[in-house]
């Protein structure tokens, strides 16, 4: 995770820079209720698609294709489940690193699954956290997962009873769900409070409520342009003509934005294409260092 949030951080600032590129998710819908799904992105030697095909009943199977940005040879295929799951939070780590108060260690989560498990990790790489509120709908479960994440992270994680206690007076909130109506309110999110919200890639969908939206001070998207396309936490919340409002910036221009002390930040991910390429990249080079792998 450490790599992978240093990956982050040089993959928008090379957004910024213009030396990436970023092209939207786009998805095929077919009858049977599957959806195909396709994103790409472009970074350094490297340039690359990932292709997933996703079914509510049966689960979602990723793969990432990686090529010479100079030669287009193919250099590696990669089954991205886990791939995907660490730059997404790396990817919110590096926005907590920038948009949440610096002396922050209190972290709240909805949700309770595998990608849940990356925000955590991804936060404690830049927040000395000393404790962490967990909720989901199952019980068992997010005990289960708080009894793991604090043997895997060393730091005291909790399952609470209900979402707001595990929100309230945290000044971290990660929302990493499949719900389709928010799952927090706003009168549960303190003042000065930092939010990933990376549940939501569709614009059906969303975590946040409108009114959270409305108070934030500062909003930061990976990509406005996919945004506009399935962020919606932010679609359901705007009219077309509110999307142009200066409190809507690119991760890739937070590093210089300034963060008032009782400012609410809000970090919406989606998940671009160039990530994948990053970190598939990095995972390609040192295949290679290893031996690992069979060659196309």
């Amino acid at each position: 995770m450490e790599e992978a949030v240093r990956l982050m951080r040089e993959t928008f600032r090379a957004l910024a820079d213009g030396s990436a590129l970023n092209q939207p998710r786009r998805r095929l819908f077919v009858p049977t209720g599957t959806v195909l799904h396709s994103m790409a992105g472009s970074i350094g030697n490297y340039l690359g698609t990932k292709f997933y095909a996703a079914h509510p009943k049966h689960g979602a199977y990723f793969f990432f294709h990686l090529f010479d940005a100079a030669t287009a040879q193919p250099l590696a295929i990669i089954e991205a489940n886990y791939l995907g799951q660490i730059r997404t939070g790396a990817a919110s780590g590096y926005a907590t690193d920038l948009l949440a108060a610096p002396s922050a260690q209190t972290l709240g989560v909805i949700g309770s699954g595998f990608q849940a498990r990356s925000q955590i990790e991804a936060v404690l790489e830049v927040r000395p956290l000393s404790l962490v509120k967990v909720w989901s709908r199952n019980e068992e479960r997010r005990r289960k997962f708080a009894d793991e994440c604090s043997e895997a992270f060393g730091v005291r994680v909790v399952a609470t009873a209900t979402a707001e206690e595990a929100v309230q007076d945290v000044e971290i909130v990660a929302t990493a769900t499949w719900a389709k109506d928010p799952v927090v309110q706003s009168g549960w999110i303190r003042d000065g409070a930092h939010v990933n919200a990376m549940g939501s890639n569709n614009p059906q969908r969303r975590e946040l409520p409108e009114d959270l939206i409305r108070r934030a001070d500062l909003i930061a998207v990976d990509s406005i342009e996919q945004a506009k396309i399935e962020a919606g936490d932010l679609l359901l919340a705007w009219s077309r003509e509110e999307w142009d409002t200066p409190k809507l910036i690119e991760l890739k221009d937070a590093a210089g934005a300034h963060r008032p002390e009782k400012a609410i930040t809000i970090f919406k991910s989606v998940g671009l294409g160039v990530e994948d390429v990053a970190a598939g990249a990095f995972v390609y080079e040192k295949a290679r260092e290893q031996g690992i792998g069979r060659t196309l």
